[in-house]
């Protein structure tokens, strides 16, 4: 007998992610998360399976509690990865490289530098990484860095100063005073030299994966991305730069003022470059697509008549005469292959959402390895040999979908702003019958240059939220990626205009359905899905919606300078708000508090540096002056989403008691079995 989903089996899944494939294609690695709602943490480790499925896949590691970023040796004797673990009596203070082969055995700690390591990638000839690391960049050596760090710790003072532009991402401050370097370590020695010594060059102070560097074939090359301006900043263009090893020489591969450059790769020859390209001159929302670049300077950018854009670092084919890689599609993220000679860009894996692939193997006998999820499943590994059908490698998760009902997805269309035509995902619930009427739940996305797509999810799970009854509807409104870039960008300098038609267009649809309760409707949402939340509450007719709940929203768009992404806000909105502050907020949504008058959850954490906590402060105190019902859940130790498995479970439980008690829901003690 299958039953709702429940949190407590939401936090039973094991979750896939980080796949590599060996050399030889035969075998690949990737990293399984297990949560604990009892310890309320997670642990992830490196599991090995074989590409042909003829053996179950069988744990790689067992020591550490974050072991990520795992990478086979040129020759696929060794598999390198990251992690903070104890060996030898002694505790990683910062990441470390490990090794291990993939037969099974001890890990090995296999560096020892004190500021840690970021993200790294194996040299071609097996004896060495380049690293990424936060360093002094005034400092020489390997045991100048490692005195300034044991300094700095040892430090009483716990003030963070700075003179950075770009100082902060989503929860974390950056290392004070240092930057992004890359390194070189050599397995046998230990020995580390930094590229960019003495030098001006950076990383982009961005999360580094998917790799913003790569090495040539002959591992005499070094192509990275860097940002060109003298004040470093989210969302500057980037350009190329290649770095001679032997000879210690930089010169740019590409650079234009009008593009912005990303994710380089060496072919397997390592004559030609593979990147990402953005036109960002013509628009800040142009679609990022593959570009082709050779080592003298000229390159171009392929996919002409693409109107999608990329969601992945491209792969060479092992052939070299295609790129691979992942990209939106009407609410969905298929692989795409990209003939490179005759720039032909066709749909290779289709259905669900690509959440990563790796290729491996030789010419005439690749294998591809891609991890998908889809709406009612978590993600799963197939790996695809030329010639042949996809085969799955994994059932990590069978057992326990086996025991859940999960309700039917639709997908439906209606016509939205502009006339335009406007996807919505519904989400029924298990039990749903089509004779009686339901109540409905919008969840909206973030972004808003994100979609909703056909993906499982856990921090906002519709399978979960329609179990209590709710059919569940993801509207894909103006703004959202996947429907090419004259949807994503019509919604600049007038933020929540069109998106408000397409969501009460949405409703207006859903009222209709003789299923639907048309006096039961409530909306929530996250980040700007929050703050389409705040505007709804300013602006739809006082009892269209019966509740919403707000999560880690945009409520005041000056305050919100404050976030990580302050510079890049005003390019969406426009404007900037000392140059023409009726524009701003005409687009926030606290200026219409006076119209606010249906009962609000407003849902924040302290560590969030995308939307600051001081919104949903001020949102729910809003409210509460204005003698609107609202209640606060406030996390001082979450940022942007809820991440520990028991603030998770409260954060559906207050959810779900939420709409309980506002929006008519179900009977009470539904919730109680369902949701504890």
């Amino acid at each position: 007998m299958r039953k709702p989903i429940t949190v407590e089996d939401l936090w039973q899944f094991e979750r896939l992610a980080g796949v590599v494939v060996s050399p030889d294609g035969t075998r690949a690695v990737c990293g399984v998360t297990q949560p604990s709602m009892e310890r309320n943490d997670s642990s992830t480790q490196l599991w090995l399976l074989d590409t042909d499925a003829k053996r179950a896949p069988r744990p790689l590691t067992s020591g550490g509690q974050k072991n990520g970023q795992a990478a086979w040796s040129p020759r696929g004797d060794r598999i390198a990865f990251v992690a903070r673990r104890e060996q030898q009596g002694r505790s990683d203070d910062q990441p470390q490289l490990y090794l291990i082969a993939p037969d099974g055995g001890e890990a090995t700690r296999a560096s020892d530098f004190a500021p840690g390591i970021e993200a790294f990638r194996w040299l071609p000839d097996g004896r060495g990484v380049v690293f990424a690391a936060w360093v002094w960049p005034g400092l020489k050596g390997a045991r100048a860095q490692a005195k300034a760090f044991k300094t700095f710790n040892a430090r009483k003072e716990t003030g963070y100063a700075t003179s950075e532009a770009h100082y902060r991402l989503f929860d974390h401050q950056h290392p004070m005073q240092r930057v992004l370097h890359l390194l070189r370590l050599d397995l046998a020695s230990g020995r580390i030299v930094d590229l960019f010594e003495g030098t001006p060059y950076e990383l982009p102070r961005v999360d580094l994966q998917p790799l913003p560097f790569d090495v040539s074939a002959d591992g005499r090359h070094l192509c990275f991305a860097y940002d060109p301006a003298p004040e470093k900043l989210a969302g500057q263009r980037r350009v190329l730069v290649e770095l001679d090893l032997a000879r210690r020489r930089f010169h740019r591969v590409a650079d234009d003022p009008a593009w912005d450059f990303d994710l380089p790769r060496y072919s397997p020859q390592g004559e030609r470059i593979a990147a990402l390209a953005a036109n960002v001159g013509k628009a800040h929302t142009m679609p990022a697509k593959p570009a082709l670049l050779s080592r003298d300077g000229r390159w171009r950018a392929l996919g002409a008549g693409w109107d999608l854009e990329c969601a992945s670092a491209p792969a060479w084919s092992v052939d070299a005469r295609a790129l691979y890689f992942s990209g939106e599609s009407r609410g969905r993220c298929p692989l795409w292959r990209c003939a490179v000679d005759d720039d032909v860009i066709t749909e290779h894996a289709g259905g669900g959402w690509v959440q990563g692939f790796d290729v491996g193997g030789a010419p005439g006998q690749e294998v591809l390895v891609t991890a998908i999820d889809g709406h009612s499943h978590p993600v799963r590994l197939f790996a695809q040999r030329a010639g042949a059908a996809p085969r799955r490698i994994e059932r990590f998760n069978d057992r326990l979908l086996a025991r859940l009902a999960l309700g039917e997805v639709r997908e439906v269309s209606f016509q939205g702003a502009l006339g335009d035509e406007v996807q919505m995902w519904l989400t029924l619930p298990p039990d749903f019958d089509a004779r009686r009427r339901h109540p409905v739940l919008h969840v909206i996305h973030g972004g808003p240059q994100v979609a909703a797509g056909d993906s499982f999810g856990y921090r906002w799970n519709a399978h979960l939220l329609a179990s209590q009854g709710h059919v569940v509807a993801q509207v894909n409104y103006h703004g959202s990626t996947s429907f090419g870039h004259a949807f994503k960008h019509s919604i600049v300098g007038r933020l929540a205009e069109l998106e408000f038609q397409d969501l009460e267009a949405a409703t207006d649809w859903l009222r209709a359905q003789r299923w639907v309760d048309p006096q039961r409707i409530s909306a929530s949402g996250g980040s700007y899905g929050g703050f389409l939340v705040a505007w709804m509450n300013g602006h739809a007719a006082p009892g269209r919606y019966r509740a919403y709940v707000c999560h880690a929203g945009v409520f005041d768009r000056v305050a919100t300078f404050a976030a990580d992404s302050y510079a890049e806000r005003p390019k969406d909105l426009g404007a900037l708000y000392w140059d023409d502050m009726p524009k701003v907020l005409a687009q926030s949504p606290h200026a219409f508090a006076a119209a606010m008058r249906t009962p609000t959850l407003v849902i924040h954490g302290a560590l969030d540096y995308r939307v600051p906590d001081c919104n949903g402060l001020a949102f729910y105190n809003t409210l509460k002056l204005r003698g609107v019902p609202a209640r606060l859940l406030w996390f001082p130790d979450e940022n942007h989403w809820v991440l520990k498995p028991r603030n998770s479970r409260q954060w559906y439980r207050e959810f779900f008691t939420w709409l309980d008690a506002h929006s008519g829901r179900r009977r009470a003690g539904r919730q109680s079995r369902h949701a504890r």
